[in-house]
């Protein structure tokens, strides 16, 4: 049976030399994405910048509709099509993007080195990556055998495809699948498959590529019981982010606590963090997360 973990934790990224954040604060955020800079919205940076003057190539002023909207402003041009960069082996495009995103999430860099750690010396072990955007997290996994990337997208998964031959690593075993993530995941269930990893990040609202239609607090419960489905004793871990909710990580748990409790291993929460550069950076918060694990190395 699974250990629930109350107390909640936190995975801290560093940052690293094609990312940094550089400062926060009154809202917002400085960082710098290989040689270029940008000021974003941060609704968690409460406190007041350490610089006095921040410098950029682009910032983006948000609509006033709390749930999106905006436009980008550029002090400096800056590509549109894109600029490469890299973490490890994984190499990928970064972009201006109109939801105020630069085409992946640095503060989940520590996720995809948690989830290696469960995968060590594995080049057979089978993982599912929903809501799977442009990639980044794939190509971490693909490292230790065949994923099933699935994103309701066809620019994501085109974008994806794109990282992974930016990366030579297009000859991975990779299914890159534009379908609805709760509708390929059931019929995951119905076909008795399993996987040794699962990570989910869906979002707080979207739709499907048929117009379907997913508000978070409705379909989660759900699509965490299919997934629960998709695991079994020899999986090695489940890894689920949400962003820009008010909900709490211990929630998460919960549920993840009431899907996997016939599996061993522990079920752990907390908050995704990026801490500033330099000394007495602080550590700005970005999202929740509730995960599951066990560190038995699979063996297929």
């Amino acid at each position: 049976m699974a250990e629930l973990a109350l107390a909640p934790g936190l995975m801290i990224g560093t940052g690293w030399d094609h990312f940094t954040l550089i400062d926060s604060g009154h809202g917002r955020k400085l960082e710098a994405y290989g040689t270029y800079r940008f000021i974003r919205p941060e609704p968690q940076a409460l406190w007041r910048p350490r610089l006095a003057e921040w410098s950029a190539d682009g910032e983006f002023i948000p609509g006033s509709d709390e749930d999106g909207g905006g436009r980008w402003h550029f002090n400096r041009p800056v590509p549109r099509e894109g600029w490469p960069l890299a973490r490890g082996a994984v190499r990928f495009t970064a972009a201006c993007t109109p939801f105020r995103h630069l085409g992946f999430f640095p503060d989940m860099a520590p996720v995809w080195d948690w989830m290696g750690e469960r995968l060590a010396g594995c080049d057979a072990a089978a993982t599912l990556n929903l809501f799977g955007y442009t990639g980044v997290g794939t190509l971490s996994l693909a490292h230790h055998g065949p994923v099933t990337h699935v994103d309701a997208s066809k620019k994501s998964v085109a974008q994806a495809r794109a990282n992974a031959a930016l990366s030579a690593m297009e000859d991975r075993p990779v299914r890159w699948i534009v379908d609805d993530a709760v509708k390929f995941t059931a019929r995951e269930v119905r076909r008795a498959r399993r996987y040794d990893g699962i990570i989910l990040d869906p979002p707080k609202f979207g739709r499907g590529p048929e117009g379907e239609v997913w508000r978070l607090e409705d379909g989660l419960p759900g699509l965490i019981a299919d997934c629960a489905q998709l695991l079994d004793k020899d999986s090695r871990f489940l890894f689920l982010t949400v962003y820009a909710v008010r909900m709490s990580s211990l929630a998460l748990a919960g549920l993840l606590n009431e899907a996997l409790h016939d599996l061993p291993g522990t079920i752990e929460h907390g908050d995704l963090a990026i801490a500033e550069q330099g000394e007495g950076g602080r550590v700005l918060p970005t999202a929740i997360f509730a995960r599951w694990s066990q560190l038995n190395r699979v063996e297929r």
